[in-house]
């Protein structure tokens, strides 16, 4: 049977892997990564996985993800049911009408089944490569989600002067494509008056978004947080020897998120500068080591709607080191949905 449109896997716990596509010299070559990130889709969606996630950044020197959409439509077509994620496509870079468009091709593609969280960045090298000022950003995003939503709805009008009209159009409402995602309260607001989902990036402001929500009169839409928790879980039979594996690619990928960070030009303190040491890292719980028992033993702990998520080629990791861990995830993922779904 085929799946309706918008028709995915839903269970109480969110259950991703996600994909920045890192490739530093000391890893696996991208040509191989970009393979594997196929492969390990398909085997996600055969254990039921609920989300593949592709994320978006630009002129990286290890070669991160700068086109979400494309990756997100290869993916789409080495799977049939698991809900894709893009996040954050960072708008203010784009062409808004452009952004219409792959978005509307990716929903034919996909049979409805993603989701497009939109965010406002903060590297001022990315915004320096697309001839855009990070002090412009929150109307850059303004004007494209309006943009966006109006394109996607069938609507002709002038954009900045130009004629726009999109087609082909999405199977669904651009606002159950759509989500806002962001760290600070106005990043809620805007994603409420807009009426859209909301992916907050900091603790609060799921009821900072509800309350504008209930202010503006309007339901709230999916509030899902995209941080808390570990950002990538590892699966292996010898946690020590598992940490062997991935260190260097852990410490590559926070470091590097750490430089982005500092160079915000609002003056941002990374919250990842500490992390940088191995042993740091290992102790802050952000990249998570375990043996398959030890992941069935945080079952209980886990509340509806938490996402537990899994870089399997974290930071250019080998791909048979992460299809190891996704072997792993694919033997116990069952019992743990199981322990999960007893504790409601």
């Amino acid at each position: 049977m085929n799946p309706q449109p918008g028709e995915h896997i839903v269970t109480k716990v969110n259950v991703t892997i996600s994909f920045d596509m890192r490739a530093p010299e000391f890893g696996a070559p991208a040509p191989e990564l970009y393979r594997a990130a196929l492969d390990l889709s398909a085997f996600a969606e055969s254990i039921r996985v609920d989300r593949i996630g592709v994320m978006e950044h630009h002129a990286s020197p290890d070669g991160y993800l700068p086109r979400p959409f494309l990756l997100a439509s290869a993916i789409a077509g080495v799977t049939r049911k698991t809900m894709l994620q893009l996040g954050a496509v960072i708008l203010p870079l784009h062409d808004p009408v452009t952004v219409a468009e792959e978005i509307a091709v990716l929903d034919l593609i996909a049979n409805g089944r993603f989701t497009a969280i939109l965010g406002a960045g903060y590297v001022p090298a990315e915004f320096a490569m697309f001839g855009k000022s990070l002090r412009n950003r929150a109307r850059l995003m303004d004007s494209g989600i309006e943009t966006i939503i109006r394109a996607l709805r069938g609507e002709s009008f002038d954009y900045e002067g130009r004629p726009v009209t999109v087609r082909p159009l999405p199977i669904r409402a651009p606002e159950d494509i759509l989500m806002v995602g962001g760290g600070v309260p106005a990043s809620a607001r805007r994603a409420a008056r807009f009426d859209l989902g909301f992916g907050p990036m900091a603790p609060g402001l799921d009821q900072v978004y509800r309350d504008e929500c209930s202010r503006l009169g309007r339901k709230p839409r999916e509030c899902r947080m995209l941080v808390g928790g570990p950002m990538s879980i590892h699966l292996c039979e010898d946690p020590d020897a598992g940490w062997a594996a991935i260190k260097r690619h852990a410490v590559h990928v926070i470091t590097e998120y750490a430089r982005w960070s500092g160079e915000d030009s609002a003056g941002a303190t990374s919250p990842f500068a500490g992390l940088t040491d191995p042993v740091a890292l290992r102790q802050s719980g952000l990249f998570v080591v375990m043996t398959p028992e030890q992941f069935l033993a945080t079952a209980p702990a886990m509340i509806d709607g938490q996402t537990v998520g899994f870089w399997p080629l974290l930071g250019g990791l080998d791909p048979a080191e992460a299809k190891k861990s996704m072997s792993l995830l694919g033997q116990v993922l069952p019992e743990f949905r199981a322990r999960v779904a007893a504790q409601a």
